[in-house]
């Protein structure tokens, strides 16, 4: 009721199945019960997040924020800045995981799939650095790019 997403994962020595059933119907996003596994209890919380992220409404980049939903940008000093589709596909392609690297042609099976050329990749980089700055996108020498910060 107040807009909170945060996964939640049950950690619980009560294994029946209908334990399991109300925790779930309580709200819990996965259910996992004691005695388990470092790795997969790794491998849940990793699961957790990949699927918040998916369904996130608002992403941080750096001091910024990228409203999905709008397709907007929320920059430090409080402007909102609004992207075209495909800077905001770019952006948000970058965003949703922060700390990969992405080669060009990555980027464009992703983004850009029925571009002919990578190198549409740098002019959609070079629009985002103009309208939200230099520091938004990070070239990651020989490798390509990755999200920088506001």
């Amino acid at each position: 009721s107040r807009g909170v997403h945060t996964p939640v994962l049950l950690l619980t020595a009560m294994g029946t199945v209908h334990d399991r059933v109300d925790g779930l119907d309580a709200g819990a996003d996965d259910y996992l019960v004691k005695p388990f596994d470092l790795d997969e209890l790794s491998a849940r919380l990793r699961a957790l997040c990949r699927r918040a992220l998916d369904a996130a409404d608002v992403l941080r980049i750096g001091s910024g924020h990228l409203y999905v939903g709008r397709r907007e940008v929320e920059l430090a000093n409080g402007e909102q800045v609004a992207l075209a589709p495909r800077e905001f596909a770019l952006l948000w392609a970058l965003a949703s995981r922060p700390e990969t690297v992405y080669s060009r042609t990555e980027l464009r099976r992703m983004v850009f799939h029925e571009a002919p050329a990578s190198s549409i990749v740098d002019t959609y980089v070079y629009y985002l650095r103009r309208k939200l700055g230099r520091r938004v996108v990070r070239t990651v020498r020989g490798l390509g790019y990755r999200l920088g910060a506001l």
